[in-house]
């Protein structure tokens, strides 16, 4: 397939308006403008499109697509089939980036030989805080080709990082999406696209990452009971994964913490445990759903 541009810049954003500002900004100040700006409003209730439209009077291409309510993946999942550009970065609503952010991923993908390209489908690097320091962890070579679950479970590696995936490949693998629900964790489609394709991670800063962003540690818990479907079944994918025992009994343990929230949920996840392990996991999820329901 013959894309448009190099990048498409996707921003899925929610009553944001007094924000995306930033992104807008960044993208005016990269030093390669072979990009197209995609955002998709997931239901603002305040004037981002007004907002957006005072954007569109820039010198590069901006879309806007509106769509009701349904949660970022759903965004996510608009933005990868609208695209028109060969490499999809996301860019959310409070996002800065360096002005070379764009050129230096498409700089290190250009490294990557020719016939060993299409075995690839991203490329990662670091963010840093407003003084510049480095976010988290560096990788173990300044070019590093891995993928997630190896960072994750087997390097360790841990921090904010930022790049792009592919947009074909994207489009095989969507978020899935399940009726009345609007989240899914990120993983379940990071580490599905890790089973097939290599990711470069370079030592190089790319976005500035704002301290005061929302958190998701302590906003994560309650997305995922309130949408348990989506959490269980990114628990079970993870389960999964070629990855040490003891992250397959953390993620088992996660799997039955939150099937207590639906009966349904309880039982198919109660058949796929390990039935040696259960006895064990079993009061560790049930203690982890009752700290869960007192800090309501």
């Amino acid at each position: 397939m013959e894309y448009k541009y190099t990048f498409t810049v996707f921003t899925p954003t929610y009553n944001r308006a007094h924000l995306i500002h930033r992104v807008f900004e960044s993208l005016k100040s990269q030093t390669l403008m072979d990009f197209e700006w995609l955002i998709v409003d997931d239901g603002s209730k305040d004037n981002t499109k007004e907002v957006v439209e005072e954007f569109k009077k820039s010198n590069f291409p901006i879309r806007y697509i509106y769509q009701e309510n349904g949660g970022k993946h759903r965004a996510f999942n608009k933005g990868v089939k609208e695209a028109k550009g060969k490499f999809f970065l996301t860019a959310d609503s409070d996002d800065r980036f360096l002005p070379d952010a764009l050129e230096k991923l498409k700089y290190y993908w250009d490294l990557i030989p020719d016939n060993e390209k299409e075995n690839f489908s991203a490329v990662t690097g670091l963010c840093i805080d407003k003084n510049g320091n480095i976010i988290g962890d560096k990788y173990p070579k300044d070019i590093f080709d891995s993928n997630s679950f190896e960072t994750t479970f087997i390097f360790k590696i841990k921090g904010k990082k930022w790049g792009f995936q592919r947009t074909d490949v994207l489009k095989r693998f969507p978020f899935k999406e399940f009726e009345g629900e609007n989240f899914i964790p990120k993983s379940s489609v990071w580490f599905e696209v890790s089973k097939f394709y290599i990711t470069r991670y370079i030592n190089e800063p790319l976005r500035i990452y704002e301290i005061n962003e929302d958190s998701l540690s302590s906003n994560a818990i309650q997305l995922m009971i309130n949408n348990p479907n989506g959490t269980i079944y990114n628990y079970y994918k993870e389960f999964n994964l070629p990855i040490p025992l003891k992250y397959k009994i953390k993620f088992m343990i996660n799997c039955l913490r939150f099937s207590f929230y639906n009966k349904e949920l309880f039982f198919g996840c109660i058949k796929i445990q390990n039935k040696l392990l259960l006895p064990f996991i079993f009061p560790v999820a049930f203690l982890m759903y009752i700290k869960d329901n007192l800090k309501k």
